[in-house]
């Protein structure tokens, strides 16, 4: 059906669905002090507007609005359809504290209490 539409037409009903995901989404890359909205997000990878995005690879961070979701080491894979997709090689979870290099006992004393 879109191959009977004027070029002009397909491309805006294009600009339109990539206008959609980027308000549906509230998924962005920043790599360095530069951020890029995800159009589409999948568990081996994401996509960005391949107009606006650089050919990125390596250590990138991902957030969901403000919260810091993952970072991750990635290579920029294919382009298809106007959108730049990007591998993971590596998505770790971010924490907000450094993991216990020892056991914590759960009935444990928080604190000392003076006597």
């Amino acid at each position: 059906m879109s191959e009977f539409l004027p070029k002009e037409v397909r491309e805006g009903l294009e600009a339109a669905r990539k206008a959609a995901l980027r308000r549906r989404s509230r998924l962005r890359v920043m790599a360095g002090e530069t951020s890029h909205p995800v159009l589409r997000f999948w568990e081996d990878g994401f996509a960005l507007d391949a107009a606006d995005a650089p050919h990125l690879r390596g250590l990138v961070d991902l957030f969901n609005g403000g919260v810091h979701l993952y970072q991750c080491l990635i290579v920029a894979s294919s382009e298809e359809n106007g959108e730049m997709i990007y591998e993971f090689k590596r998505a770790t979870e971010a924490v907000d504290k450094a993991p216990l290099d020892f056991y914590r006992d759960e009935n444990a004393p928080i604190a000392l209490l003076p006597g």
